[in-house]
């Protein structure tokens, strides 16, 4: 994959198809011949005249006898150290020389980069600007760009690794300096107006090749270890890349791609390759073939200077299908030819980025407001972990309103602080639930359209997500995708366009890739890994805590993703804290010897298993009948460094892992880990690098002080974790007097009404109804960017959400003491004055003051109370909110509070009534409360008691029958069908006759 380039246009990422530039000829001015001058002198007086002086003034740096133990009796005088010095200046006049002999010889030669003379930076350098403005009137001076305006340049500057985008080539130190001759001057115009590659400055007659070789077992060859092998570096594979991108190769096919490559292809190497038979001329290499030489002849004519070759070789029509100008400055992606690429040909997966559209991306919050960039940035694993949290917190709902003994134990889950609330609305920010429901739905789809051509799932090594198109990226080609499929920029891709997946819905099908895990970003690409499908162990060097954290991303999102069912996730070496997170997926071990044990026995079960099944693999079990019931992936997650001999067993076993399910990330601090099939590096600055794999990526992380603040967030929610359940005191009371009335008043139970407020104008109306509803739901005040992300899913600018906010506190306005009824707390959060009340809270306090306050010791107050909150209800929340906004709900727990509160209200006021034998007016009550939780089990069981109270078994069987319709295909809860049986023996025989 091609690593993030600048737009500037000199960078590489500069149209290859524009029209070629007029070249023009600097010619020598009188200054240069100035300075040449000025050069020859400081030359001459440096190496000629400096000797010529120490000679006559201090003598020969040479002793007359060589006695060393004589010289270390003697004393140290004034003149011992005078000698000494002298010595020194002896060997810095040399090695002085030694430079310009370096430079001179590199210059006149004009091929490859000059040696480095050990300890002689400075020197060198200064060397080097001399010898450059001498010849600068030479001929030979095309080898020489530096100008003796960059004196102040360090010597480690110029001796930077060589790289194609425009920076420094072999024979060329930098292309931005004016040239001193005619091919200088031709070099440096073209490179500022096309893409610079090293063969601009190379003789043909000195051009190198290299044939790809064939695999050797599991090792292929790279561009990475060839730049290592030739080059004496491995980054400078960009520079190979550059030299033959998209030159056609002896197949037809061509390089796109730095880490696709294939054997018998040829590649051009820089004048400076070294390695003996390995690097093949095509003038003078007898032991080639003729077939081989005759390609390599046919292949340098494709470079950059010939015709037909290079990105002309892409066809006459290449600017009218990419849709450049001539003349223009706008860069155009270049998408890659659609073409075969069979597997086993290249060593390492080439996890490029799919070509993407030219979409405009939605304008984002600039600012962060001091929330945690980690998890804004990652916005699947953010809604993975909204979507987990929101479940825990409703089933402690759900476990303190039917599991608890003698009476309700209360609906407020713990309202966070500090770090977990930031992590919070950061998690509301982030998180992006349409893109994990577009994802899941389109994997599914797709499986089940495969299973009903009777088609294997292909092999997917990972996913890009582009712009919201979805693109995998397949081990190999499996031919044709089923519609809305697409193939993608060549045939080991299948894509889907957004609108498309948009139109998939829900099928009972297993998910076929639950191993997908986001690693980071590219522009706007984000990357999925599927690390089942790795052949072998993925190796992460780094440091310690920078390995922790990409650890605790993956962990973290393989536990709450949305595309997958059922998976085992076991970690070793980090993470038992993170089991809070899913203790049905996540596992800890306590070292790797568990581990080994562990995972020996789930690879022998697991070959035996699909050999009975008679599968090759799990992905096509996934496909077959028992798709829900087997083959759910086991992802091993290993932070500790396994020793060596741990790890050449974990690689054992991994060699067969793709294809049983498991997968490997192991870390490792030395980043060299024995049998790791592919090999990431996560740095200090949070990319991710792979150039094997072709990826340096914006790491996706979750840091230790962000997973600590997660963590908290489960826990606090856990049902289990304290006897009292949520708390029992709602987070704002109303005044219920007649002194408190309030200023604005909110109805969202049932349909959203305001009063003490004139309704805007205009098509805003919507947008501040809204805000409002999400202030007044959190009283404890709402982050600018959760209102902002809320309100704009898809994104929105500072000024905009600055904008309504003060509309919004226009709207509301002031208080008769002058203050704003929308404030700002210290921790810039919005909040609500006390004088803006809704129903709903309300409907809270009148509840608490019942059950808990006045209520508990006047039983006339309790009973006023509860009819007056259960008067207060008029159908579910916000019941006629127009389709496409309050999708924040979706969030929200409040959908589970308000029924189990009505409930709760209703389930009280008809015990109120059933105290005094008032069955009729406690089926009123409990009526009005089912209108708002249709499916709360106690309501239907206490109005079976309140109607058998009332002797009338017609009444009952009526009432019988109704909850038998209503329960469907599933039938009666265990218990409602145990208190019918004592109620009403006859009911089964009486409803059968009935219906």
């Amino acid at each position: 994959m091609p690593r993030r380039r600048s737009d500037s246009p000199s960078s590489s990422t500069a149209p290859r198809n524009r029209t070629p530039q007029p070249v023009r000829v600097r010619r020598r001015s009188f200054g240069d011949f100035v300075k040449a001058f000025l050069a020859f002198v400081a030359l001459l007086a440096l190496l000629v005249g400096v000797p010529l002086a120490l000679a006559m003034t201090a003598g020969w740096p040479f002793p007359d006898t060589f006695e060393p133990m004589e010289w270390l009796k003697q004393d140290i005088s004034v003149s011992t150290f005078l000698s000494i010095l002298t010595f020194v200046v002896w060997l810095a006049w040399a090695q002085f020389t030694a430079c310009v002999l370096v430079e001179m010889k590199a210059a006149l030669s004009g091929v490859g980069v000059p040696g480095r003379v050990p300890g002689a930076g400075p020197s060198q350098l200064l060397a080097r600007q001399l010898v450059a403005a001498l010849l600068l009137v030479g001929a030979t001076a095309a080898s020489f760009t530096p100008s003796l305006a960059q004196l102040g340049q360090t010597y480690d500057d110029n001796q930077r690794p060589t790289v194609a985008a425009a920076q420094q080539t072999p024979g060329l130190f930098a292309q931005h300096q004016e040239q001193a001759a005619g091919t200088a001057a031709a070099v440096a115009e073209q490179a500022s107006h096309t893409e610079a590659t090293p063969a601009a400055a190379k003789k043909q007659g000195d051009t190198k090749f290299y044939r790809i070789q064939p695999p050797e077992g599991r090792h292929h060859d790279s561009l990475w270890e060839i730049a290592e092998r030739h080059l004496g570096d491995g980054r400078r594979y960009k520079e190979i890349f550059e030299l033959n991108k998209d030159r056609v190769q002896p197949d037809g096919s061509r390089l796109n791609e730095a880490s696709l490559i294939r054997p018998g292809w040829i590649m051009e190497m820089p004048g400076d390759a070294r390695g003996g038979d390995l690097v093949e001329m095509p003038d003078d290499a007898p032991e080639v073939s003729p077939e081989v030489r005759q390609q390599i002849s046919d292949y340098a004519k494709t470079g950059d200077g010939a015709s037909g070759g290079g990105d002309q070789a892409q066809g006459s029509g290449s600017d009218e299908a990419q849709g450049s100008g001539s003349g223009g400055g706008t860069a155009h992606v270049n998408v890659p030819e659609q073409r075969p690429a069979p597997a086993g040909e290249t060593g390492h997966a080439d996890l490029r980025r799919p070509a993407p559209d030219q979409v405009a991306t939605p304008a984002r919050d600039s600012s962060s407001f001091g929330l945690p960039e980690a998890l804004l940035a990652a916005p699947l694993l953010a809604a993975g972990l909204l979507g987990a949290l929101g479940h825990r917190r409703r089933q402690a709902l759900w476990q303190s309103a039917f599991g608890g003994i003698g009476g309700r134990r209360g609906m407020e889950p713990p309202t966070p602080t500090g770090d977990a609330l930031d992590v919070q609305d950061a998690l509301l920010v982030g998180a992006d639930p349409e893109g994990v429901r577009l994802l899941d739905r389109s994997l599914r789809g797709l499986a089940a359209s495969l299973a009903a051509e009777s088609r294997p799932l292909p092999t997917v090594y990972a996913a890009w997500m582009s712009n919201g198109d979805l693109h995998l990226q397949l081990a190999q080609p499996s031919g044709k995708p089923p519609a809305p499929w697409q193939l993608g920029q060549d045939q080991t891709f299948w894509m889907l366009a957004r609108a498309d997946a948009e139109r998939y819905e829900d099928v009972d099908t297993a998910a076929p890739y639950p191993g997908l895990v986001s690693l980071g970003t590219m522009d706007d690409s984000r990357l999925l890994l599927n690390l089942e499908s790795v052949p072998g162990i993925v190796s992460l060097s780094g440091r310690e805590e920078d390995r922790a954290a990409v650890f605790a991303s993956v962990a973290a999102e393989l536990a709450t993703n949305g595309w997958s069912d059922r998976m085992t996730i076991t970690l070793v070496g980090f993470g038992e804290d993170l089991t809070a997170l899913a203790p049905s997926r996540l596992r800890h071990l306590d070292g790797i010897e568990a581990l080994i044990e562990t995972m020996e026995a789930e690879t022998r079960q697991r070959r035996g298993a699909l050999g009975a099944a008679g599968h090759d693999s799990v992905l096509t079990g996934r496909t077959g009948p028992a798709q829900h019931t087997r083959w759910a992936p086991h992802l091993v997650l290993l932070a500790a460094e396994p020793s060596p001999e741990d790890a050449m067993t974990l690689a054992e076993l991994a060699a067969d892992a793709s294809r049983l399910g498991i997968g490997y990330l192991v870390g490792t601090g030395s980043g060299d880990l024995p049998g790791a099939a592919w090999e990431m590096e996560i740095t200090g600055a949070g990319k991710l690098l792979a150039p094997l794999l072709g990826l340096e990526l914006d790491a996706q992380l979750l840091p230790a002080a962000q997973q600590r603040a997660v963590v908290q967030l489960f826990t606090e929610s856990d049902p289990e974790r304290s006897p009292d359940g949520p708390g029992t005191t709602p987070p704002f009371l109303v005044d219920i007097s007649e002194q408190g009335r309030p200023a604005v008043y909110a109805r969202l139970v049932g349909s959203y009404e305001i009063i003490g407020l004139e309704t805007p104008d205009g098509e805003r109306s919507a947008l501040l109804h809204e805000a409002l509803a999400l202030l007044l739901l959190h009283r404890e005040g709402v982050h600018p960017r959760v209102l902002s992300s809320a309100l704009w899913p898809r994104g929105v600018t500072d000024d905009v959400r600055e904008a309504l906010i003060g509309r919004l506190r226009d709207w509301l306005g002031t208080d008769p003491d002058g203050s704003p009824r929308l404030r700002t707390d210290d921790a810039g959060r919005l909040t609500l004055a006390k004088s803006v009340v809704s129903d709903l809270d309300v409907l809270r306090s009148l509840y608490h003051e019942a059950t808990q306050g006045k209520g508990v010791d006047s039983r006339a107050v309790r009973g006023r109370l509860l009819t007056d909150a259960l008067v207060l209800v008029r159908g579910p929340l916000l019941a006629d909110r127009p389709e496409g906004r309050y999708r924040w709900l979706t969030h929200e727990i409040v959908d589970a509070q308000l029924p189990l509160l009505v409930a709760d209200t209703g389930l009280a006021l008809a015990e109120f009534h059933m105290e005094k034998n008032r069955a009729e007016k406690a089926i009123e009550a409990l009526n009005a409360a089912l209108r708002t939780a249709p499916a709360d089990e106690r309501l239907w069981n206490e109005l079976l008691r309140a109607t058998h109270a009332l002797d009338d078994p017609a009444r009952l069987t009526a009432l019988a029958s109704d909850l038998v319709t209503r329960s469907g295909a599933r039938g009666l809860p265990p218990r409602t069908e145990a208190l019918l049986d004592e109620l009403l023996p006859t009911w089964r025989d009486a409803v059968a006759a009935a219906g």
